[in-house]
């Protein structure tokens, strides 16, 4: 049997999962490693391997649904993978967040007009990194504010909304394969596309983020105004996985959303045990409290029968989905 301490890092044995995601539903992973840095996460990725498990790579846990019961094999976690910060051009000197000098505690230690460059490690979450532009005055991803999940999750699914997706800021990504050799792909290596980051079976250790100057003042306001508006039509502050469904192509919805075929088709507020299609968007579906992983499973695939029963659209799900 294998034991604790025969990984490379931190692990749990039979951790619950449903408190590392958004959507609050979910059984537990036999096995949750714990990385703490890019070496200790390539480590496990290979340990994993060793014994004879797929590894399943866990994030902010947005954009998931894990089911109910016990998860077997190993679950790896990149919440201890928390660094963000800029390398001063002048001495390589890694600076935490940009804004202190981590030895002398000198603020602004580099010129905010100086590279605008964010180093961040796959843990960070997106709006850390979000506050952290406003803070600068730097602009490209005011869009995602409001938007959960971390560094690496973003890049993998290219998150993001109307306002802009993740990818428009990432300049090149530090990535892991299954042997757990890592090596740096750019964006146009990548070649990332409408919620899709393009690396397969690639994991995603930190990200090198670039970023256009602006005012501070007018950054932090275009972030208040798409938070309230987001606020107004999308259930920001409750459980939910983001996005169920892929908005369908143009020209086989006539121009509908997800969301707004979800609508037409009176499924707004529909349920099944806790879980309810969001009165306010009709392409989130709530956990109200004491949803099960089988509770949201099942009105997804209400919601999409339906769909395609009455319009002959067949949405896609954009939410993951971890089988037991």
């Amino acid at each position: 049997m294998t034991t604790v301490t025969s990984w490379p890092c931190a692990a749990l044995h039979h951790a619950e999962l449903s408190i590392r995601t958004t959507m609050r539903v979910g059984g537990v992973a036999e096995w949750l490693l714990e990385p703490a840095t890019p070496e200790e996460l390539a480590k496990a990725i290979t340990a994993a391997r060793e014994q004879g498990f797929v590894p399943r790579i866990l994030g902010g846990g947005a954009n998931l649904i894990v089911d109910d019961g016990v998860l077997p094999g190993v679950v790896i976690t990149t919440a201890r993978l928390q660094r963000l910060f800029r390398v001063d051009p002048r001495s390589g000197e890694e600076l935490s967040e940009g804004l202190t000098d981590a030895q002398t505690g000198r603020v602004g230690a580099i010129p905010r007009d100086v590279d605008l460059r964010l180093v961040a490690w796959a843990g960070i979450s997106l709006p850390k990194i979000v506050s952290t532009a406003a803070r600068l005055g730097w602009r490209g991803v005011e869009g995602l504010v409001g938007v959960p999940g971390q560094v690496g999750g973003g890049v993998a699914m290219n998150a993001g909304g109307r306002w802009g997706d993740f990818w428009d800021v990432v300049e090149r990504v530090l990535l892991i394969d299954a042997e757990g050799r890592m090596f740096e792909r750019t964006k146009a290596e990548s070649n990332p596309s409408y919620r899709n980051g393009q690396l397969g079976e690639l994991v995603c250790a930190s990200a090198v983020l670039k970023f256009e100057l602006d005012a501070v003042a007018a950054v932090k306001e275009r972030g208040r105004e798409y938070l309230l508006a987001k606020n107004q039509v999308q259930p920001v502050t409750e459980w939910s996985a983001g996005c169920v469904f892929k908005n369908p192509p143009k020209e086989l919805a006539e121009g509908r959303s997800a969301g707004r075929l979800v609508e037409q088709c009176g499924l707004k507020g529909r349920t099944r045990g806790d879980a309810i299609v969001s009165p306010l968007h009709g392409n989130f579906i709530v956990n109200r409290g004491k949803a099960t992983a089988a509770d949201v499973l099942t009105l997804i695939e209400d919601v999409h029968d339906r769909v395609l029963e009455k319009t002959g659209v067949d949405l896609q799900r954009e939410v993951k989905v971890w089988r037991a």
